[in-house]
């Protein structure tokens, strides 16, 4: 993903989470996931192991899609933050647009599914 691809990402994440379009945290994305209301996750892909095995493993068995998004300080950085690990999408229309910007799956194969 080249810079103006990555800022238009964080523009939108930024905007859906003031717009309640987005969530961020594991927990909330967990607890999204687990009611069935998330469409897309955005993961850091330096966000610490322990984080990422709390959630994947959810994501990846609901069938949510996850993308590699930026590190985890530009992540939080965009939704006023110190750091975020995952960024929830919990708005059908903000997780199309996200998902025709950035194609990336998170490496590794714990990646996704399609809504």
């Amino acid at each position: 993903m080249d810079a103006v691809q990555q800022r238009k990402l964080l523009g939108l994440i930024g905007l859906g989470v003031r717009g309640r379009g987005a969530i961020v945290g594991v927990q909330q994305v967990r607890e999204a996931a687990k009611r069935g209301k998330l469409f897309l996750a955005i993961a850091a892909p330096d966000a610490s192991s322990n984080s990422l095995d709390k959630v994947l493993p959810l994501l990846s068995a609901r069938g949510i899609t996850v993308l590699a998004g930026p590190p985890a300080a530009e992540l939080g950085a965009a939704v006023g933050r110190e750091a975020a690990a995952v960024i929830g999408i919990v708005d059908r229309g903000l997780a199309k647009g996200i998902r025709a910007l950035s194609p990336t799956p998170m490496p590794d194969g714990r990646k996704d599914g399609e809504e």
